[in-house]
């Protein structure tokens, strides 16, 4: 079953409702969809697994709409950016977007950690769409036009949001300490 093809996969599921077929879709694309959710939440990973489980509980539920006018991957990471920005309404009355931290689950007791924690507050320094385009661009390695695809973005405004966004993180991290 791991030489499908996500088509042949998505095809099982619609026509023959195989949760398997499914099944074998979230595994493969559980971890991109999970890391796309933790980097939008700085790193909140209770909150980016309640958001993928929703994601692939969206997916699920309207397959059938599927086309194939763009990879599975790309129309599933839409699904993830709608899923993110309708949390981000539903929150924004109650609280703040720069009010957002990040969680106290983390120990500073490794540099690897105190790394992490540090581009997480890089990112913070960022506005949210420069976040999400980064995130997409260098973590996901999509290109521009993938971006605009998923974000409904125009490609010269991803450019423009990975530009100004990846100066922000630069100088930030310069300076604390990183250099290069």
């Amino acid at each position: 079953m791991s030489s499908l093809t996500d088509i042949s996969l998505i095809a099982q599921v619609v026509i023959a409702h195989n949760k398997r077929a499914f099944d074998t879709l979230v595994k493969k694309y559980q971890s991109q969809v999970r890391r796309f959710f933790l980097h939008q939440t700085l790193g909140d990973s209770f909150l980016s697994d309640d958001l993928a489980q929703e994601t692939f509980i969206k997916a699920y539920l309207n397959l059938s709409s599927f086309r194939n006018l763009s990879g599975f991957s790309t129309w599933l990471l839409r699904i993830a950016y709608n899923v993110y920005y309708d949390y981000l309404r539903s929150r924004k009355e109650m609280l703040p977007l720069d009010s957002a931290t990040v969680p106290p689950t983390y120990s500073t007791s490794s540099t690897e950690v105190g790394t992490k924690l540090d581009i997480y507050e890089a990112l913070r320094a960022v506005r949210p769409e420069e976040r999400l385009c980064l995130t997409l661009y260098y973590i996901e390695d999509l290109s521009i036009q993938k971006i605009a695809d998923i974000t409904g973005i125009p490609a010269n405004t991803v450019k423009s949001h990975l530009a100004r966004g990846k100066d922000k993180v630069s100088n930030y991290l310069r300076q604390h300490g990183y250099e290069g």
